[in-house]
């Protein structure tokens, strides 16, 4: 049976640093957050002028996982726990924070170098209480490393995690997380299924569809009731979309600034720790 749809949540432009603006369409004024799902930033198209200089400097965070999708472009990140990557157009990847690590992101220096256009997605993955104080990792995957899903004319699917139609996408996390973004050309049809009793979003990344009967536009972010499974979505022009679907956690949250714990008081000991210099330093 069709799942129904409970929100409609529109992208928002939210400021995250001086130079950096993005669309947030969660959490929303009307619905906080479908843990684990807690943040989904959207970023760009952003035009990049060669010689530019632009990136996030050194941030802590404790107790989630960033978790980028690069859709155009390339960037950078690094940690104090030794990783330095790079990830491409098509490709993902996932940092967890754990009980705490600092690091950088951004444009390569050869994207500003040459210019170019940048589009990202990040979303904040919770981690359940019991794994918040675990070490922190990292983990990445290029775009020929994720498996193609949902095969058929006019669509374009990769799965970067959890299970799906067979396959097993490469990001791993502590619970069930199904990630699968692609296209849908114009007048062609894509049928979502997801989990019974899972929390399910549906990002529209770009252009204009009917979902379940229900015409969306791009940056709207919709939660589907957790019944049933079935979710078909009508491209209305060429667009592309974003799936997630996550066993819920079932905690609460508390989320402030970097950190994403599960008391107002953890968060503040995590402040507090940063100040402290618990979390270390990154010299870039």
């Amino acid at each position: 049976m069709k799942k129904a749809i409970t929100h409609i949540l529109a992208g928002r432009e939210k400021k995250i640093t001086a130079e950096e603006t993005v669309r947030q369409p969660l959490p929303h004024k009307d619905f906080r957050f479908a843990n684990p799902f807690i943040v989904l930033h959207h970023m760009g198209p952003q035009v990049i002028e060669p010689g530019q200089t632009l990136r996030i400097h050194p941030h802590p965070h404790r107790g989630f996982s960033p978790y980028t999708i690069m859709l155009q472009g390339e960037g950078y990140h690094k940690d104090n726990a030794g990783n330095d990557k790079i990830i491409k157009a098509g490709g993902v990847q996932w940092m967890f924070a754990g009980k705490g690590i600092m690091h950088s992101e951004g444009p390569t220096e050869q994207l500003l170098k040459n210019g170019g256009v940048m589009e990202l997605i990040q979303l904040w993955i919770n981690a359940p209480a019991a794994k918040k104080w675990d070490e922190p990792f990292y983990q990445a995957a290029t775009a020929d490393e994720l498996p193609i899903v949902l095969q058929g004319d006019g669509l374009d699917f990769k799965l970067a995690s959890g299970n799906y139609e067979d396959q097993t996408g490469p990001i791993e996390n502590f619970s069930p997380v199904i990630s699968i973004v692609g296209t849908v050309a114009a007048g062609k049809q894509v049928d979502f299924k997801a989990e019974p009793g899972y929390w399910t979003l549906l990002y529209i990344i770009r252009g204009s569809v009917i979902v379940n009967d229900e015409a969306v536009s791009q940056y709207n972010l919709i939660v589907f009731d957790k019944e049933n499974e079935d979710i078909t979505v009508i491209a209305a022009e060429d667009s592309q979309v974003l799936f997630l679907s996550a066993e819920p956690i079932e905690e609460p949250v508390a989320a402030k600034d970097n950190f994403v714990m599960n008391t107002a008081e953890e968060v503040d000991q995590a402040i507090a720790d940063y100040h402290n210099g618990v979390f270390g330093t990154l010299n870039y």
